[in-house]
């Protein structure tokens, strides 16, 4: 199957051409509107940004998929979950607070923000999948019970899944704390040797897991919940991701964006935002440089075809100097492999195709 995959660069000339209005034009390209119906509770899942980040996306701009999907008739919601790690989204109190300090008031936005697993993670519901790791997988109840879902991701490379897009957008993006712990429980951190005592791990550990010897510090792998609180609390920078596992991750995590959609398949559309693609993920309170320039925004129907098309158009352009990127600046080299030369996330790619997440292979329809 080839899907279509639309685009529009950020080149604008005037009122009609601008920002907003490419948005909207995208939506009616892609045919949103025909899986929209009137009275449908819409999840317009995205990211609100950690607290000290800036490179979500810009909620003037989410305004105008909410604006186009209330003129259908329907009742749309911005939503996301909360986070594993503890920061400033991992209850909904903060989470709240957050996405209000970044500009996602109803005022701005549109819609009424729910977080969609509820006050502390506890609102999800079991689907079936029956996948390689997992036969079932823990989905936010929120984002079960909406009619449809339009997906806003902002692409960008990822530490542990390579890149993000659409397809972490729904796989971390829409599992409950105890489905996210599931995705991240084959890629706990290790220790390398040189351990000071300090004990800066175990003060950001939320799970006690870190005891202590005359020869160092040691992780109680049952206790650990894959969190990563703990990597940039060592001075030392000692403890590390297990890289050896990151293949299995994210096939984990691609077989959760499946359970993600599997009630709204057909009720679902992407759009990804190729603006500030920086080397990591929002999740971090900063923003490093952006790798590449500026780009566009793609949508789809398809997440897999619509992330291909993304990691395509990120690896024709030149690399950026004075940023994380220290090779393949190249048109045409691996940008994401050059970032994170142990992970390869093209396997997002691969095993969405085989799971029947979506196809790999699109047609790229220009309407700059």
């Amino acid at each position: 199957m080839v899907s279509k995959v639309y685009f529009t660069d950020l080149r604008s000339k005037s009122k009609q051409d601008n920002k907003v209005s490419k948005v909207k034009n995208l939506f009616d390209a892609a045919n949103f509107q025909n899986f929209i119906e009137e009275g449908d509770l819409m999840a317009v899942k995205l990211h609100f940004g950690e607290e000290g980040n800036d490179s979500y996306i810009n909620p003037v701009l989410i305004r105008q998929v909410v604006d186009k999907i209330v003129a259908l008739g329907a009742k749309p919601f911005i939503t996301d979950t909360n986070t594993l790690y503890h920061g400033s989204r991992h209850n909904s109190h903060d989470h709240l607070k957050t996405a209000i300090l970044h500009g996602f008031d109803y005022a701005v936005a549109g819609a009424p923000i729910i977080i969609a697993d509820g006050l502390k993670g506890e609102n999800w519901s079991s689907v079936q999948i029956r996948g390689k790791h997992f036969e079932n997988v823990k989905i936010a109840g929120d984002i079960l019970s909406s009619d449809g879902m339009v997906v806003m991701s902002h692409f960008k490379g990822h530490e542990m899944a390579g890149f993000g897009g659409a397809i972490k957008n729904l796989a971390m993006g829409c599992a409950a704390a105890p489905g996210k712990i599931e995705q991240h429980a084959c890629s706990k951190p290790v220790i390398t040797e040189g351990c000071t005592l300090c004990r800066n791990c175990a003060d950001a550990c939320p799970e006690s897991a870190f005891e202590f010897s005359d020869s160092g510090a040691t992780i109680n792998y049952d206790k650990c919940i894959a969190c990563n609180n703990c990597l940039g609390a060592c001075p030392e920078e000692l403890i590390r991701l297990n890289w050896s596992t990151m293949e299995e991750f994210i096939e984990r995590m691609t077989e959760y964006a499946l359970g993600a959609v599997k009630n709204k398949t057909e009720k679902t559309g992407y759009m990804n935002f190729l603006m500030n693609i920086t080397p990591e993920c929002d999740c971090l309170p900063y923003s490093d440089s952006p790798i590449v320039p500026d780009i566009g925004i793609m949508v789809s129907k398809d997440p897999v075809a619509l992330d291909k098309a993304c990691y395509d158009m990120v690896n024709k352009q030149c690399g950026l100097e004075n940023s994380m990127l220290k090779h393949n600046h190249l048109h045409g080299e691996d940008k994401f492999r050059a970032l994170w030369k142990n992970v390869d996330g093209r396997r997002q790619l691969e095993y969405g195709e085989k799971i029947g997440l979506g196809s790999t292979k699109y047609d790229l329809i220009d309407i700059s």
